[in-house]
């Protein structure tokens, strides 16, 4: 069964927030930490996973992703605070969870490379 996700990242604490809707929270999220995605992550330098909830149909994820993104600043400050008080970057969680190890991971480990 596919699973959709709802997110919000941000560049800092109470910086600038940008909601977004994938079907593979760790490769979007892997593609906005290494801008490999034009756009507003890209110019406003924004990295950090710092809430997300899951969806069984892309249609609820849809509809979830258009209500956060008409909601007032201050309530998507609450969602976060609610769920993530210390405004950490939800995305090495979900990795170390998962036991997924990203290709830049694993370059630095010194896995991947040749001789």
């Amino acid at each position: 069964m596919k699973i959709f996700y709802v997110y919000i990242l941000c560049n800092k604490r109470n910086g600038t927030l940008y909601t977004g809707i994938t079907s593979d929270l760790i490769k979007r999220i892997y593609e906005h930490k290494n801008n490999l995605i034009e756009g507003f992550t890209q110019k406003y330098n924004i990295h950090r996973l710092v809430w997300y909830e899951i969806h069984e149909t892309a249609e609820a994820a849809i509809v979830r992703e258009k209500q956060i993104k008409a909601w007032k600043r201050e309530w998507k400050l609450r969602l976060i605070e609610e769920n993530n008080p210390e405004w950490n970057d939800l995305y090495d969680i979900i990795c170390e969870d998962t036991g997924f190890l990203p290709e830049f991971t694993l370059m630095k480990m010194g896995a991947g490379m040749t001789q």
